[in-house]
């Protein structure tokens, strides 16, 4: 709202008022979503500027096959459990300890959230040690029994994550698990280099790489990847419109299959908790053209503390790993 605010008042200075009154009287109540009335006033106000076309609408495009997006919930195994308790304890200790502010709270805040969420992928990105990587993750074996059946169906998949580490771990692991080349795209790669993986992933022929691992900024624009018929992420960004970006490397013009969206989440963790606040905020997004990513460092102590607090049943049991897919929930949005 705050880049709506910014391209309002560069066309018609003074339309929102200041920054400070759009605050107070726009951003601030929207954000509290409890005043419909205010957003729509704001809608009334910038919707003569505001011109959108959707490739979901059909008087558009009307070929565009279906979207279907899920909510695939996942469970930790005893060890992200205790490497998570243990990151929510010395956070709770630096919180209840001399107060942080500015820079140094919102650091804190986003540091210790990471790390959560790479307890959440997997232990070994976040100890960095090479470790051993199967039966350690529930997430990553729920990838697995996914990608297991995308295969069995002989189609191709593209995996999102914002980490490049745990890309490479993605790649060497489905590799080791399927047989399969799996291609790996991210800021480091070459624009030659990206060219050529585009090409083979969407090259129609038997041999071309069935799954492609992307990381979310350097993958989420710019390409076409219409031979993938499911969009997996593999953990979540702060911003919806991000992640939507990402999905539409396979939703798109040219594409003549319908697309799966997995969004997978550790139940009982700040990943459901965020997924649960991205719902809320693409609600908003669509009713005021636009979505930050800042407001997660804006949450009070006992805001942040409930976000990341571990919840219950949570936990895999011995030999709950396997590809059955049993110990896992889905929800469609």
């Amino acid at each position: 709202m705050g880049d709506l605010w910014s391209i309002m008042e560069f066309l018609n200075p003074g339309l929102l008022g200041t920054q400070r009154d759009f605050r107070r009287r726009y951003l601030l109540p929207i954000q509290a979503g409890d005043f419909p009335e205010v957003t729509a006033r704001l809608r009334r106000l910038t919707a003569p500027f505001v011109l959108r076309r959707l490739k979901t609408d059909r008087t558009v495009i009307a070929d565009l096959p279906d979207k279907f997006e899920t909510v695939e919930y996942c469970t930790l195994t005893t060890e992200q459990v205790a490497l998570y308790e243990a990151i929510i304890e010395d956070a709770k200790r630096v919180i209840r300890g001399p107060r942080l502010a500015g820079i140094d709270r919102r650091g804190m805040i986003l540091a210790t959230i990471s790390k959560l969420k790479q307890v959440c992928n997997h232990p070994a990105q976040l100890l960095g040690d090479n470790s051993r990587i199967a039966g350690r993750s529930g997430k990553l074996a729920r990838l697995e029994a996914l990608l297991e059946q995308v295969l069995e169906r002989g189609e191709r998949a593209l995996v999102f994550t914002q980490f490049v580490q745990m890309g490479e771990l993605l790649r060497r692991q489905l590799h080791d698990t399927f047989g399969r080349e799996v291609l790996l795209l991210h800021g480091g790669t070459s624009r030659k280099q990206r060219d050529a993986m585009v090409a083979r992933f969407q090259d129609a022929g038997a041999g071309a790489p069935p799954i492609l691992v992307l990381s979310l900024k350097a993958g989420g624009s710019g390409l076409n990847l219409t031979a993938a018929t499911h969009v997996v992420h593999f953990d979540r960004w702060w911003n919806p419109a991000t992640e939507q970006q990402a999905t539409d490397r396979a939703f798109r013009i040219g594409q003549t299959r319908d697309v799966q969206v997995h969004a997978l989440v550790c139940a009982g963790t700040v990943e459901e908790q965020v997924d649960r606040m991205l719902q809320q905020k693409r609600a908003v997004a669509e009713d005021v053209v636009g979505a930050g990513e800042q407001w997660i460092t804006e949450l009070g102590d006992d805001e942040l503390l409930d976000l990341v607090q571990l919840r219950t049943d949570t936990l895999l049991q011995p030999g709950d790993l396997g590809h059955t897919g049993k110990q896992w929930g889905r929800a469609t949005l």
